[in-house]
């Protein structure tokens, strides 16, 4: 039956029965069929069905929601048995926000060396993404921000607030200077994280809140999903950024590029992990979560 739900589960995800089948390395007949006899089991037509995937019928997603609530405890369960069998292994699935990416090396090094059986993947995603990627049973935990918009029941560990630093290159008439501010930087030719990130919406608020927005352009004229673009373009000695303190620092080290504090930033926030709200966790998961309490520089 779990293998069932677990089906149900990668088709809401997909939207695609041949994506879905591929997800979960078998044939597109196996999961069709598979479906039709969840659906046979239940009771209920589950997904509605034309010449491609139609959704899921009103009774496909209450299903979905349970499903989702099984086949988690089903890990959860499996997970704390190996653990009790072969000590703390596993390979735990992260989705962290840009900006917060060397963090998360920070955190699954420690992770790794205190307990070597436990491995890592971390993937780059918006803060949004994140929360969706948890919902699915996709990831095991993520790194995102804590107070800038709703989480739903998780369990979370404040690792840091954030600071923001201007980039430039050294060539640079700001990159001298102690201090900047917001205002300053609004002045400036500037390439940023795209509209969907979170730290976007953070820096225009701020850039905002100095004063009136620039005229005839955005804040941004390039926009980028990667901090290596943004990092690239400011080589170019032409245009700046605006990056959290510490991967700011990360990225011009070894570079003739600076990263300049911006003073008197009306908006920070606090940025940490979050996992699914379990009571207990798994003993993997407590694992991550008591390693980045030991990080955290606000606990």
């Amino acid at each position: 039956m779990i293998n069932k739900l677990e089906m149900l589960i990668a088709l809401a995800q997909e939207r695609h029965f041949g994506r879905a089948a591929e997800s979960l390395s078998i044939t597109q007949p196996t999961l069709s069929a598979g479906i039709r006899q969840l659906e046979e089991h239940l009771g209920v037509k589950l997904v509605e069905r034309g010449s491609r995937y139609g959704g899921l019928t009103p009774e496909g997603q209450r299903a979905l929601v349970m499903a989702r609530r099984i086949v988690g405890d089903s890990r959860r369960l499996r997970d704390e048995m190996r653990a009790k069998r072969d000590g703390l292994t596993g390979q735990l699935r992260l989705a962290v926000i840009p900006t917060a990416l060397t963090w998360a090396s920070h955190l699954v090094a420690d992770l790794n060396a205190r307990h070597p059986g436990i491995g890592a993947s971390v993937r780059s995603a918006s803060s949004q993404t994140v929360l969706t990627l948890l919902e699915n049973l996709e990831i095991d935990a993520g790194i995102s921000y804590l107070d800038n918009e709703p989480l739903g029941r998780v369990s979370t560990v404040e690792l840091y607030r954030e600071t923001y630093r201007l980039v430039c290159h050294r060539s640079h008439p700001l990159s001298a200077r102690a201090h900047v501010t917001w205002a300053e930087v609004a002045g400036q030719q500037l390439c940023l994280l795209t509209p969907e990130m979170q730290n976007r919406r953070i820096i225009n608020r701020n850039l905002h809140a100095a004063g009136p927005e620039p005229e005839a352009r955005p804040y941004a004229e390039i926009e980028a999903n990667s901090t290596v673009v943004l990092a690239s373009m400011v080589m170019r000695g032409d245009w700046v950024t605006v990056l959290p303190g510490d991967l700011a620092d990360f990225l011009v080290a070894g570079k003739p590029m600076a990263a300049v504090p911006i003073s008197g930033a009306p908006l920070a926030y606090t940025v940490g992990l979050i996992t699914e709200y379990q009571e207990p966790h798994t003993p993997v998961l407590d694992a991550l979560m008591t390693e980045a309490a030991r990080i955290s520089r606000l606990q």
